[in-house]
């Protein structure tokens, strides 16, 4: 831990007894080496102490002694004096913005998935369709995320990927991806429903629906996916360690989603669940306002009437629009 030190800050500077007793806690800790003061800086009012850690700062045993510095050691110290102490640094840093991270991420997943549901219901009238969406985009956005683990963090694999040794995950890296690849699956997800539903209301049959609607729109879907696979693919060539997740993870994220989940899960479960694709409750159906992404409905529809044309006899109708 020598290059990653912690950094107690001890605000007001307080006199050197208690300077020293909470050097002499912190080194009592069992996972710090050794505890050094920093020089001075005149005109403040702040005392630091750097202590040095036995394990690295990505270590999860170093943030466990901030942990414990904080609420085992800090207390008994300055009971009664008044004073305040922060330990701060590399490792305190991250793991306090992981924390924060990790305790909104729940609230932000559900929150975007609620969203989507009522925008996909509002679209093609289906609470059915909708649910599906979010489950099948969910299972690419894991798979990504088990990848990352298993190559960054379990190391299977990390010389492929020019990683020397097990490395975490960086903090915000779940929510950053989730944001996007939520909103990519999502499109590829748009794409291909409104084929289908397109089909559906023409046909009245959902099965041939399904087969129609995947057949026109596959051929794009996997062209653009191979796009980005190849572009998310060319990060891991980087040197920054971040830019290696980030493009390993996107990379594994559209190969799911456009392969196992929107060219054979979508069709698969539609198939098996027919017409109730197409159920939508009657209250829900009035509570939800329908939105229309191809813009059609805001046309007015043609209506034909025979054209006069002076006495002979049209020769055919042409559309009027009223």
């Amino acid at each position: 831990g020598f290059t990653g030190p912690l950094m107690i800050a001890l605000d007001p500077a307080g006199d050197p007894a208690l300077v020293g007793e909470l050097a002499e806690a912190v080194q009592a800790d069992e996972n710090i080496a050794f505890v050094q003061p920093a020089p001075p800086t005149e005109g403040t009012d702040i005392t630091v102490l750097f202590a040095f850690p036995a394990t690295s700062p990505q270590s999860p045993e170093t943030y466990d002694t901030v942990q414990r510095i904080r609420a085992d050691v800090f207390p008994p110290v300055f009971e009664g004096t008044g004073a305040v102490a922060h330990v701060g640094g590399q490792t305190a840093s991250f793991g306090d913005v992981g924390n924060q991270v990790s305790s909104r991420l729940p609230w932000f997943i559900t929150s975007v998935i609620v969203l989507s549901f009522f925008l996909l219901t509002g679209v093609f009238r289906s609470p059915v369709m909708a649910l599906k969406a979010a489950i099948l985009n969910l299972l690419s956005i894991g798979a990504a995320y088990g990848v990352l683990v298993a190559v960054f963090q379990w190391g299977w694999g990390n010389e492929l990927v020019g990683v020397a040794e097990p490395i975490p995950i960086v903090a915000f890296m779940p929510m950053f991806m989730f944001a996007i690849l939520f909103g990519l699956s999502m499109d590829y997800e748009v794409f291909l429903l409104s084929r289908i539903r397109e089909e559906f209301l023409a046909t009245g049959d959902s099965d041939q629906s399904v087969i129609r609607g995947l057949a026109s729109t596959a051929r794009v879907i996997t062209s653009a996916a191979l796009i980005m696979i190849s572009v998310f693919g060319g990060f891991i060539l980087g040197d920054d360690p971040f830019i290696k997740m980030f493009g390993l993870g996107l990379a594994t994220a559209i190969f799911v989603d456009a392969t196992i989940v929107r060219i054979v899960l979508v069709p698969a479960t539609m198939k098996l669940l027919g017409d109730i694709n197409w159920w939508i409750p009657a209250w829900l159906d009035r509570l939800i306002p329908h939105i229309d992404i191809e813009g059609d409905s805001a046309l007015p529809s043609p209506e034909f009437e025979p054209v006069d044309r002076g006495g002979e006899a049209p020769i055919a109708e042409e559309p009027v629009l009223v």
